[in-house]
């Protein structure tokens, strides 16, 4: 079928409307009418060819809602109409030991949204039915697609780890993937400290769930005090100051994606049994939990909303940081 979308012909170029070609769904997938796509700093990443994986013509945008207009064999007629969200993960190959043990996104078989297909910037775009996530009533369309990438990745540090509601959680960096965190951890019932490097984010952090707000400068001064720091920055910190800041069996979870090796002195962690660990946003079954959780405690990211005929715009604006906190393009 004929589809339109917003292509990059190769690295940093800017996006043209193109006319191409899209499969119709095959058995177990789904097609979504784009309504709404968010505009991710991955995108930028894959526009760019920064992670080396990139194949142009390019057509990114991971972060989609829209309108299941045809379904594959083996995937119920009555999804037609139905409102779904897409995130970086379109598919899995549902057989490997991890996909029947429920952590489909760490299948070594994944297929991502953008990489070696067409994404969300576009007319249509095309996934397996298990990871187009049902829109609960409760959850704006309009605001909902960056729930499906930023929103899920610091949803799974609290729901895969199982954190307990008791503890305290610190998220460094108010931004686009921290400005949902500080939502989530408070609605989680968790103390939380928003860290940031100026305290002109200090009311808005709170606006958002925060108890109290840390300058990242401080934070060597504070030994002893977090049972998990959630790191949105992809900057190089004080990496031992960070680590010194959590309790006795603390965890600091890495999400900003650091290019240089993180340099941790090994008596930090042995002394208390402090641990690191990351994660690729999270399986099927914690997008729809997340889905759930957002609409229950009225959870969505603060969005600025443009028509997709003005994503160079969003693109060049993202680049500068010149977001509060992230884009929503509309069809």
């Amino acid at each position: 079928m004929q589809i339109t979308a917003w292509q990059a012909a190769e690295a940093g170029a800017p996006l043209q409307l193109t006319n191409t070609e899209l499969l119709p769904p095959g058995p177990g997938e789904a097609l979504l009418e784009v309504l709404h796509c968010g505009l991710c700093h991955s995108d930028v990443s894959m526009l760019d060819n920064a992670w080396g994986v990139s194949t142009f013509p390019l057509v990114a945008g991971h972060e989609v809602v829209g309108r299941v207009v045809a379904v594959g064999d083996g995937v119920p007629q009555t999804w037609i109409g139905e409102l779904r969200g897409l995130g970086w993960i379109a598919g899995s190959c549902n057989h490997c030991t991890l996909c029947l043990g429920g952590e489909q996104n760490l299948c070594a078989d994944l297929e991502s949204s953008v990489v070696g297909r067409s994404g969300g910037f576009a007319s249509h775009v095309k996934a397996r039915q298990d990871w187009l996530i049902p829109i609960p009533a409760g959850v704006d369309p309009a605001l909902a697609g960056p729930l499906f990438c930023g929103g899920i990745t610091v949803f799974a540090p609290l729901i895969d780890e199982a954190v307990s509601p008791t503890a305290h959680v610190a998220v460094i960096g108010i931004g686009g993937l921290g400005h949902l965190a500080l939502q989530f951890a408070a609605s989680w019932g968790c103390q939380v400290t928003a860290i940031t490097t100026t305290l002109t984010k200090a009311e808005e952090a709170r606006g958002f769930g925060a108890h109290d707000v840390q300058l990242l400068a401080d934070l060597a001064s504070t030994p002893n005090r977090y049972d998990v720091i959630i790191n949105t920055s992809n900057h190089s910190l004080d990496w031992n100051a960070v680590v010194n800041a959590l309790a006795p069996l603390g965890r600091l979870h890495q999400l900003g994606v650091v290019t240089e090796p993180i340099p941790i002195q090994a008596f930090a962690l042995i002394s208390g049994r402090r641990q690191i660990t990351g994660s690729p946003t999270s399986s099927p079954a914690s997008l729809r939990k997340m889905m759930e959780f957002c609409s229950r405690h009225q959870i969505a990211p603060m969005v600025e909303t443009l028509p997709m005929a003005e994503i160079n715009t969003a693109i060049s604006r993202l680049r500068r940081g010149d977001v509060r906190y992230r884009f929503v393009l509309t069809a």
